[in-house]
């Protein structure tokens, strides 16, 4: 789909005109379009072809004609006209987290920075810290960003990368040469971010399967093709590798392949304690192989319950399956509902009804509605006499359908002094209410959330650090006060199944956790292939060692909301 590329043009060209200092609103109008293209799942393409583009909330005429331009053409007259005189080195330190467009511009006519190698010198010098506006702390900010910049672009969001070896799997998958397939390494772990995609395989004639791997129909180069092994690249410089093993070896390579490191090292170590060696071949006492075939098998002959790759961490796993104390795991399909996402009341475009039907599909019990609230401008944020309308659309639908109940909730802002967006008199009458907070966050916002976690209306905390995977560090803030205060009010912390969120983090919800705190995971939705994000939210929630009892989406309806915090005072 075209719709990343799109909105990775649009914010190019607000980066442009920003650097050359143009008028705001234009700035503006094509940071929303590249926002709205962003969060969009359904296929630009098809909502072109059926004139449907400018019934996005926020694209009007002009951004629809660009992007039938685009579509049609593979290129826009607007893009070549703005980025013109800026070269492309400079334009894509753009994605550097606290370096502006205008921070950047400046830098480069007082110091000619023009690559990111010359941003760096000049941070080194000392040079960019004494330029107008500039101080040590913004440096150090700028510098923090690059650090950022650099590891997030050095490896892909699991979202991609599961997609593309989810792709090849069941391509794989149909061909009769092969018996038995996985994906392996931090893919199969479910890691927020990948380094290349690993793929294990066993079946019949290795180069014959090899040779059907270099054929898939996404590949744009074959890096390597041999008997046991493959590499290939595919659409978008993605490498997939590709291994072949023995039917009798497969176990013990899918655990040996599937990591983590420090994992791995405990468990030969282990099997060294026994007198035996594990490697990718199997588990061996001498000549004799104890295990190989069957992973569960090589860790039952470790003396070890079976552990989830999701905790292969090295993290305490290995000494809890020693005694038999693993958490059983929440699975995806425990899932009862969606706790976040958003409606074309603000700035989705899915309807409710839309919604509630996809997640009948999904064979959910219930979803929440949390469009943004009256400041969230950018998002068309609802005034009250919108919000009164969609309670009425809700009460309608709820009377209709009898699968999928229909909760009436809202994303409302905390504002700067942690008070909420909406007056307590319209939140009581919410089933559920998330708080976030999406403006003015460069300050330390501990005591704002806290302060909003202080009022008995709100039961969720939406992506409480704020992060951004590909792109931002998250609030300045302190987490583990606001899990203290999240355990004493019985306010839940949201898990933000968004790929490029996964807020909180496997190692936050772990602690969350140990306090008692319960989770609450949305896929933070803005159409309804987005409500297909929680399988992200799923496995980031095993890696934080989740088990049913710890998510409340996996609670009956009725369970659901008797659990509220307000029914505990």
């Amino acid at each position: 789909m075209k719709n990343k590329e799109l909105a990775r043009i649009f914010n190019r060209i607000a980066d442009a005109l920003e650097f050359k200092g143009d008028m705001v609103f234009r700035i503006v109008s094509y940071r929303k379009a590249a926002r709205i293209l962003d969060d969009l799942v359904e296929d630009i393409e098809v909502l072109n072809r059926e004139g449907r583009v400018v019934e996005l909330p926020g694209i009007g005429e002009g951004i629809a004609k660009k992007i039938d331009e685009y579509l049609k053409t593979g290129k826009m007259k607007k893009y070549r006209e703005v980025t013109k005189g800026i070269p492309d080195s400079l334009l894509s330190m753009l994605d550097i987290q606290n370096l502006g467009p205008k921070t950047l511009a400046l830098a480069n006519k007082k110091l000619s920075v023009r690559t990111l190698t010359d941003l760096k010198k000049a941070i080194a010098s000392g040079k960019l810290a004494k330029l107008p506006q500039m101080g040590e702390k913004k440096v150090e900010n700028i510098k923090k960003g690059i650090e950022l910049y650099e590891r997030g672009h050095a490896r892909l969001s699991i979202a991609v990368a599961e997609g593309v070896a989810s792709e090849i799997v069941a391509y794989l998958k149909a061909k009769p040469n092969v018996l038995d397939i996985s994906p392996a390494g931090s893919l199969r772990r479910w890691k927020e971010t990948i380094g290349d995609v690993d793929i294990l395989v066993t079946g019949r004639n290795g180069a014959k399967i090899i040779k059907l791997f270099t054929e898939f129909p996404k590949t744009e180069r074959v890096l390597a093709a041999g008997e046991t092994k493959g590499s290939i690249m595919v659409e978008g410089g993605i490498q997939v590798d590709l291994r072949i093993v023995s039917p009798k070896s497969y176990g013990a390579a899918l655990q040996y392949f599937t990591g983590s490191k420090a994992h791995n090292v405990k468990c030969r170590n282990i099997a060294k304690l026994k007198g035996m060696k594990l490697s990718e071949y199997g588990l061996f006492k001498g000549r004799k192989t104890v295990a190989g075939k069957n992973e569960k098998d090589v860790y039952r002959a470790l003396g070890l319950t079976y552990i989830p790759p999701e905790l292969r961490e090295d993290r305490g796993e290995i000494e809890a399956a020693r005694k038999n104390k693993l958490p059983k795991l929440v699975e995806l399909k425990q899932i009862r509902g969606d706790l976040q996402m958003h409606s074309t009341y603000s700035d989705s475009s899915a309807t409710i009804t839309q919604l509630a039907d996809f997640a009948e599909s999904l064979g959910y019990e219930y979803i929440l509605i949390t469009d943004h609230s009256q400041s969230a401008k950018y998002a068309h944020g609802l005034d009250l006499k919108r919000l009164y309308q969609q309670w009425k659309e809700i009460d309608r639908i709820n009377k209709k359908s009898k699968k999928v109940f229909v909760l009436k909730g809202i994303e409302v802002d905390i504002l700067k002094d942690g008070r909420l967006d909406y007056p307590d008199k319209i939140l009581k009458q919410l089933d559920l209410v998330v708080a976030s907070i999406h403006q003015g966050f460069t300050k330390n916002v501990t005591e704002r959330i806290c302060t909003a976690m202080d009022n008995i209306h709100v039961d969720i905390i939406g992506h409480p650090t704020g992060r951004l995977i590909s792109s931002r560090e998250g609030y300045v803030m302190d987490i583990h006060k606001v899990m203290e205060r999240a355990a004493a009010t019985g306010t839940w912390l949201e898990l933000n199944a968004y790929w490029d969120r996964l807020d909180l983090s496997d190692v936050n919800l772990k602690v969350a956790k140990d306090m008692g705190i319960r989770i609450s995971i949305g896929t933070d939705a803005h159409d309804t292939n987005g409500l297909l994000w929680m399988k992200f939210g799923a496995a980031t929630a095993r890696r934080g060692w989740l088990e049913p009892r710890d998510v409340v989406n996996t609670y009956p309806l009725k369970k659901l909301l008797i659990s509220r915090k307000i029914h505990k005072k």
